[in-house]
C-alpha cells in the first residue's frame, strides 16, 4: 500500500521516469493493477518526447490494464488511454506501416467498444474519446450521432458543441438557421470570467491601428500561411502594427514564424498560456482589432473571443461560417459567398470585400505551363486533393456516375490530412467504379505534391465543403475546377473562386449538372485545353493571387470599421 500511495505521489509531481522505475521493477506482475498499469502507461507518454516504442509500449500496458478489471471505472479510463494513444500514435507517423498497424488496433478498439457499448456509451468522455477514432477511419456519420446524441443529452461541453458543428460543414442535412441556432448555443455555454480578473479594455486611440492575429495554425506547411502572408507581406506600416498569437507548440522553433518576424510587430507563442492570461496579454498590448483565423476549429480558444479580447473581433479564413458568438463583430466574405438577404443568419455583421474573401500569396517557384495529360495518357484524369472528410456518400454518388459516363477516366485522391481510406473503397466499390480510383500517399515535398497537378486533367470540388487550398493550388497549375452552387459561405467558396477567376462556366447548378459539366468537357477536348489554357494565363493575375490589390482591400475595410 505505501509503494501505490508513493507512486500516486510521484505521478501528481509529475516524476514520470521513476514512476516508470518503481512499477516496472518493484511491483510484482500479479500486483500490478488496472491503476498501475495506466500510470504506467501515461507515464512512458508524458516523460519526454515519446518515441514509436514507447507509444507502443503504453498501448501495451492500457490493453493489459482492460483485462485486468472488466467493467470497472480503472478499466474505462485504460480504455479511453488506449484510443487517444493509439490516435497520437496513428498522426505520429505517416507511413504506410505505421498506418496498417494502426488500423489494426482501431478496428481492435471499434469491437472492444461494439461487444460492451451499453457500458462504454454511458460515460461521455469516453464517447468523445471513441470519435477520435471513427474520424481517421472516415466514419463521419457515426462521428455526428455521437455528437448529437451527446448534446440531446444536455453534455453541453464547448468541445462537444465546436466539433457538431464543424462536422456538419460535411453534410448538407444541415442548414444556415442549424448552423445560427448551434452557433448560439455554443456562445451560451462558453465560460465568461469575472470583470475584475480582466484587464480593462484600451478604449483610446492608438498612433497605429493595432491588429492582432489568433491561430494555432501559424506553422510552417499549413495552408493559412499563404492567406496570411498576403496581408502581413503588403500593409501600411505607418498606418497598422501586426500582432500574432500563436497558439503553436512549436512556435519559437518554427522556421514559417521565424522567416515572417520581419513583416510584424511581435509574435506572442501563447501555447500552454490560460485562456485568461491570453485575454489579459492582448489587452495589455492593446490590440484594437483581433482577427481570428480559426472559429469553431479550435474550441480551446473559443473562451477569449466570448470574454472579448479586443474592441473589435473579427473571424476570417479558418472558418467560413457563423461563430454564433455575440462578442464577434464581423466575419470577411464577399459578394458572391453572403447575400443580403441572408445577413441576418449570420450572428456577425457581414466585412463584403469587392472581390474575394482571401487571396493566396503564391507557391513560391516559377510557374511553367504543362500541357492536359489526356494528351498522353488517351484519358480522362480527374483529381480532388481535398480532406477526405469532405468526401461524403453524395459526392461519391456522383464522381461514380461521372467514371461510368466518361469511358476509360479515372479518379485520383489524396489528402494532406492522414485518414485510413476503407470506408471510402468499400463505397466506391458498392458504386461499382473502385478500379477507377487511385488513392495516393502524403507526400514530404510540397514541390511533389504540386507536381502531382500535372497528373490531372480536371480536379472536382466536394460539396457542400469545398475545397479552398486545393482549388487555387489546382488553378496556380492550369487545373480547371468543376464546383457546385452552395447555400452558405463555407458551400460557395467553389463559386467565388471561379467567379473571380471568369470560370463560371465551371460552376454546376446542381449534381446533375455537375456530372454534365465533367462529360462535356471530357468528351470536348478542345474546350478543356482552350480553359486549361486560359486558367494557366490568368490565374495570376486574378483576384486570386493579386496580394496587392487584396491586401489594400482588407485593410481599407479594417480601417473603416475601426474608424466608425
Amino acid at each position: 500500500m505505501e509503494k501505490k500511495v508513493s507512486i500516486i505521489k510521484l505521478f501528481q509531481e509529475k516524476k514520470y521516469s521513476e514512476v516508470i522505475f518503481l512499477i516496472d521493477n518493484k511491483v510484482p506482475e500479479n500486483k500490478k493493477n488496472s491503476l498501475a498499469l495506466n500510470l504506467l502507461g501515461i507515464s512512458k507518454i508524458l516523460k519526454g518526447k515519446p518515441n514509436k516504442e514507447d507509444f507502443h509500449s503504453a498501448i501495451r500496458d492500457f490493453k493489459k490494464a482492460i483485462l485486468k478489471e472488466n467493467r470497472t471505472q480503472h478499466s474505462l479510463e485504460a480504455f479511453k488511454n488506449y484510443i487517444n494513444t493509439s490516435v497520437e500514435l496513428y498522426n505520429y507517423d505517416n507511413s504506410d506501416e505505421n498506418h496498417q498497424v494502426v488500423h489494426k488496433l482501431f478496428k481492435e478498439i471499434i469491437s472492444i467498444y461494439n461487444h460492451d457499448k451499453d457500458f462504454y456509451s454511458k460515460d461521455q468522455f469516453f464517447l468523445v474519446s471513441i470519435t477520435r477514432v471513427f474520424t481517421r477511419l472516415n466514419n463521419l456519420e457515426k462521428v455526428r450521432k455521437i455528437y448529437k446524441e451527446l448534446i440531446e443529452n444536455k453534455f453541453y461541453r464547448v468541445e462537444i458543441i465546436c466539433a457538431y458543428i464543424y462536422h456538419n460543414c460535411f453534410v448538407d442535412t444541415w442548414d444556415q438557421e442549424d448552423f445560427m441556432k448551434y452557433g448560439r448555443l455554443l456562445s451560451k455555454n462558453i465560460k465568461v470570467f469575472e470583470n475584475e480578473k480582466l484587464k480593462p479594455i484600451n478604449k483610446n486611440k492608438n498612433k497605429k491601428i493595432k491588429i492582432g492575429f489568433l491561430s494555432s495554425d501559424i506553422k510552417s506547411k499549413h495552408s493559412i500561411i499563404y492567406f496570411l502572408k498576403t496581408v502581413i507581406d503588403n500593409y501600411n506600416t505607418n498606418k497598422f502594427e501586426i500582432y500574432l498569437f500563436s497558439n503553436n507548440r512549436k512556435s519559437s522553433e518554427d522556421e514559417t514564424i521565424r522567416s515572417i518576424k520581419s513583416s510584424i510587430n511581435k509574435n506572442y507563442d501563447i501555447f500552454g498560456l490560460k485562456n485568461i492570461d491570453v485575454i489579459n496579454l492582448i489587452r495589455s498590448e492593446k490590440i484594437d482589432i483581433l482577427i481570428d483565423l480559426m472559429g469553431v476549429t479550435s474550441s480551446q480558444k473559443v473562451e477569449i473571443l466570448k470574454n472579448r479580447a479586443a474592441p473589435i473581433q473579427i473571424v476570417w479564413c479558418g472558418f467560413c461560417n457563423t461563430t454564433g458568438i455575440e462578442e464577434v463583430d464581423y466575419i470577411i466574405s464577399d459578394p458572391h459567398l453572403i447575400y443580403e438577404s441572408e445577413e441576418n443568419l449570420y450572428q456577425e455583421k457581414i466585412i463584403s470585400l469587392p472581390n474575394i474573401w482571401n487571396c493566396h500569396s503564391g507557391m513560391g517557384f516559377e510557374r511553367i505551363y504543362s500541357e492536359s495529360p489526356f494528351l498522353k495518357n488517351n484519358n480522362i484524369t480527374f483529381g480532388s486533393f481535398n480532406n477526405f472528410n469532405k468526401i461524403n456518400h453524395s459526392v461519391i454518388e456522383t464522381w461514380s456516375k461521372i467514371l461510368k459516363e466518361v469511358k476509360n477516366s479515372k479518379l485520383v485522391l489524396k489528402t494532406s490530412t492522414p485518414r485510413i481510406t476503407e470506408l471510402l473503397s468499400d463505397q466506391f466499390q458498392n458504386q461499382g467504379v473502385i478500379e477507377s480510383v487511385e488513392f495516393m500517399n502524403t507526400v514530404e515535398s510540397f514541390e511533389d505534391h504540386m507536381n502531382i497537378y500535372k497528373k490531372i486533367d480536371i480536379a472536382l470540388d466536394t460539396f457542400p465543403y469545398n475545397g479552398v487550398t486545393t482549388s487555387f493550388e489546382a488553378i496556380w497549375m492550369g487545373v480547371p475546377v468543376i464546383t457546385m452552387k452552395g447555400y452558405n459561405f463555407n458551400s460557395r467558396c467553389g463559386e467565388s473562386i471561379n467567379k473571380n477567376l471568369n470560370m463560371e462556366y465551371l460552376i454546376a447548378e446542381n449534381k446533375a449538372d455537375y456530372v454534365v459539366k465533367a462529360k462535356e468537357l471530357s468528351e470536348n477536348k478542345e474546350k478543356l485545353l482552350d480553359i486549361r489554357k486560359k486558367i494557366f494565363d490568368q490565374a495570376a493575375t486574378s483576384s486570386l493571387f493579386d496580394t496587392k490589390s487584396f491586401s489594400n482591400d482588407f485593410f481599407k475595410s479594417l480601417e473603416t470599421i475601426y474608424n466608425k
